[in-house]
């Protein structure tokens, strides 16, 4: 195996993806690398395909050529389960089972791809709230009773809680007030820059990080262009 698939946690090489009946591609040879430990911006217009990009990376679609690797292997040769336990996504639409917001952020705890994680306890949920500025909710709260915002920040939480080795975020800030997104910017950031968390976030905003080390691309005429 070569020294560059090595230090790439996740290369995209030649990508090609249409939707069926699509009139152009998606993607046209899209190229993309993330290094280990990279705070990742991509930017671009509505229906420029960043939400897109994120699903082929976890297998939520399929491309028509080109290959997509994480550390060095081919995403089809990972279980699943495997790769999204390796791989934490959080859509920009929230999605929350109909029950407590404790039981919300525990659930993937329960898969067997997750088994031998240490399940937080209460202390930690408590203060990962508190964290999130949510500290007024209680864990024993419906998760279904939240605003799309407080579900939009508890999505991230669990996505969080399981340690990925990679994190995606689809519009994490949409539903937030201005205020509420800086917090949450905040977070991402520390996650970063103290623990040295991979990130790859798409946005609409013109956010830029006062602690990480951003590295900004533009989604384009079915390309990313890195940013200077």
């Amino acid at each position: 195996m070569s020294s560059d698939l090595i230090y790439s946690l996740l290369e995209i090489r030649d990508l090609v993806f249409r939707y069926d009946g699509a009139p152009s591609p998606v993607f046209e040879n899209l190229g993309f690398t993330v290094a280990a430990g990279q705070f990742i911006l991509v930017r671009g217009v509505s229906g420029a395909g960043k939400s897109t990009l994120l699903r082929l990376v976890c297998r939520l679609n399929r491309p028509q050529s080109g290959s997509i690797l994480f550390k060095g292997r081919k995403i089809e040769d990972y279980p699943p389960p495997e790769l999204r336990s390796a791989i934490g996504y959080v859509a920009q639409v929230p999605q929350m089972v109909d029950a407590s917001v404790r039981e919300n952020l525990l659930l993937p705890f329960s898969f067997a791809a997750n088994r031998k994680k240490n399940v937080p306890g209460e202390e930690a949920v408590r203060k990962m709230l508190d964290d999130f500025y949510l500290g007024d909710i209680s864990p024993d709260q419906s998760a279904m009773k939240l605003s799309t915002g407080q579900k939009q920040r508890l999505a991230i939480m669990r996505a969080i809680l399981q340690q990925p080795e990679l994190l995606l975020l689809d519009e994490p800030t949409s539903a937030l007030d201005t205020e509420s997104a800086a917090m949450v910017f905040s977070i991402m950031e520390q996650l970063n820059v103290s623990k040295g968390m991979s990130m790859v976030t798409v946005t609409h905003t013109d956010y830029r990080p006062e602690k990480a080390v951003p590295v900004f691309y533009r989604l384009e005429n079915r390309i990313l262009n890195l940013e200077r």
